[in-house]
């Protein structure tokens, strides 16, 4: 049996019988978990243990856990920092800055691969225009050289913890007002404008192993009328050629408005694997996965199978185990102190 190229998620903290069903399938190769699937740390560890010995090769399984407003788990995990704050850190000490980066990255990870969960999507690698309220502090800095930088460092302590890191939104979200949770948001820049700015960051992380990206549903109207993560432009051409990226791409989540320009659930799945992407996202609406995986019935990628199976975590450790580690105490006191405010969850 191999991973299919579908992802698809849960809709509570166990799974039904329909899901089960869902997840047996052979064009399902892994499952995205969300907040209303988290109970407790004993509880999603149990849950990530049921979905990786439904099948074999094992289900991968991710969640959006950059930190700040995007943390999918909370009550017993360590509060991971907004990507802006190493940003305001290395203002006044670029090394500290890149240090914090690194030690949230692992302690991120570490607490995630401690409860069974594959990987996170994270970090995000878009600039802080000052435009996009969807991105707003998830970015690290306005300055490519930066993003790079830090995103960097939160990447290697990934690494050191187990954890492939996954790059998003390609070629840059940060350009755009309009949020494509609920809009199609379309950048007027020309192509040479991205390369020299926004996709600066991507390819200094792809010239340092990074294993994965998630394109943006974004219209680049003077490069292509797609949006990236259906355009075979932005992710052959740009992404695999001129980049030389040969990691793993992953849709965005193929439920939002900017994705619905490709028809239904099926047609979405099927445009984004054709324009090279992996790995296809079908989130929050059950039967658009049930549909998407009839309709990519018998679907079978060689190539993508080789990258995909890179993705499951590595260096096992318990969660009592993980609590008793002295390096761990100290880490996540020390990042416990850069939030100095409470902020809202966002259901991204």
């Amino acid at each position: 049996m191999t991973l299919g190229p579908l992802m698809v998620d849960l809709e509570g903290t166990s799974i039904s019988k329909k899901e089960k069903e869902l997840l047996l399938n052979p064009e399902v190769g892994g499952v995205i978990l969300f907040t209303r699937n988290f109970e407790s740390v004993a509880q999603i560890t149990a849950l990530a243990t049921e979905i990786h010995d439904i099948k074999t090769p094992r289900l991968l399984i991710a969640v959006d856990h950059e930190g700040g407003r995007v943390q999918r788990f909370r009550e017993g995990f360590s509060r991971i920092p907004a990507a802006a704050t190493y940003a305001r850190i290395a203002k006044d000490d670029l090394e500290q800055g890149r240090q914090l980066a690194e030690r949230s990255g692992w302690l991120m990870a570490v607490e995630l691969r401690a409860c069974g969960i594959d990987f996170s999507f994270a970090p995000v690698l878009d600039l802080a225009h000052g435009l996009s309220g969807v991105i707003g502090d998830r970015a690290f800095h306005s300055k490519p050289a930066t993003v790079a930088t830090l995103a960097y460092a939160f990447m290697h302590g990934m690494n050191k913890a187990g954890m492939k890191a996954v790059g998003k939104h390609f070629p840059g979200h940060g350009g755009v007002v309009e949020d494509s949770h609920i809009a199609m948001p379309v950048d007027h820049r020309e192509l040479e404008e991205l390369l020299r700015s926004d996709i600066i960051p991507f390819q200094y992380m792809i010239e340092n192993k990074l294993a994965a990206i998630m394109p943006a549903h974004v219209i680049y109207d003077k490069v292509d009328e797609k949006p990236a993560g259906y355009s075979s432009f932005w992710i052959g051409n740009i992404l695999r050629q001129r980049l030389g990226f040969q990691g793993v791409i992953f849709s965005d989540d193929l439920s939002m408005e900017a994705a619905c320009v490709a028809g239904g659930y099926g047609e979405r799945a099927e445009a984004a694997l054709a324009a090279g992407c992996d790995m296809a996202l079908v989130c929050n609406h059950l039967d658009g996965a049930i549909e998407a995986a009839e309709y990519m019935k018998g679907y079978v990628s060689p190539t993508s199978q080789l990258r995909l199976v890179r993705m499951h975590g590595e260096g096992d450790i318990s969660w009592a185990q993980l609590q008793r580690d002295r390096h761990w105490q100290q880490v996540s006191a020390q990042v416990a102190t850069l939030n100095d405010s409470p902020e809202l969850e966002m259901d991204v």
